[in-house]
């Protein structure tokens, strides 16, 4: 609970750094595209920047969780499939064999 406290105030510490840092900056700069160039206010351009690096972390976070979960889904399964072989080789319990 105090870790998610910590990692909530720490992004809205950032939060704050990034919106000041734009408004400070408003002048319109050159943005060169690929196929064109276009003259748009510093803060769009820094505000999408900060918006399009937390889509990239965001979505390889999830990546991360859905492969993990996978794993986890995959070694419960497993678990299960050695739990009933396991309560047979039990000392004292009948052989099935005999």
């Amino acid at each position: 609970m105090m870790n998610k406290q910590w990692t909530l105030i720490a992004a809205l510490i950032f939060t704050l750094i990034v919106a000041i840092f734009a408004v400070i900056n408003v002048e319109p700069v050159k943005v060169d595209f690929l196929f064109g160039t276009a003259e748009w206010p510093l803060i769009l351009v820094i505000l999408a920047s900060v918006l399009m690096g937390a889509l990239i972390i965001g979505s390889a976070g999830a990546f991360q969780v859905m492969r993990l979960k996978k794993e986890v889904r995959a070694l419960r399964k497993e678990e299960r499939a050695k739990k009933p072989e396991a309560e047979t080789n039990l000392p004292g319990s009948p052989d099935p064999s005999e």
